[in-house]
């Protein structure tokens, strides 16, 4: 039982790190004036690869707010550990990063 739980916690662990390594923000922004014709710009930044340290499953009843809070983190640092993460659609099993480190 030991192993099937250290295993759980190894994947969910490369899972959130893939996630935060993968994530980059991408805007969309349409200017341009009557001179120069309208023009779509797209900008993207890179989110620097993070390595998640600790990680934590939802029980029932967490919000991202509570998880935050219990753990001693903003919920700015804690968005930016996970910044995937939709917290009006967690469930429960939903593994979260708490601690991360510029890889």
């Amino acid at each position: 039982m030991a192993n099937h739980a250290a295993a759980a916690l190894l994947i969910a662990s490369l899972l959130v790190a893939v996630t935060l390594a993968d994530a980059r923000i991408t805007l969309q922004v349409q200017g341009g004036n009557m001179m120069e014709g309208n023009a779509v710009r797209t900008f993207v930044k890179s989110v620097p690869a993070l390595t998640c340290n600790k990680v934590l499953g939802f029980q029932e009843g967490d919000t991202c707010f509570d998880i935050a809070q219990g753990s001693g983190l903003t919920q700015d640092q804690f968005l930016s550990f996970n910044p995937n993460i939709n917290c009006a659609k967690v469930f429960i099993g939903q593994w979260v990063c708490l601690d991360a480190s510029s890889a």
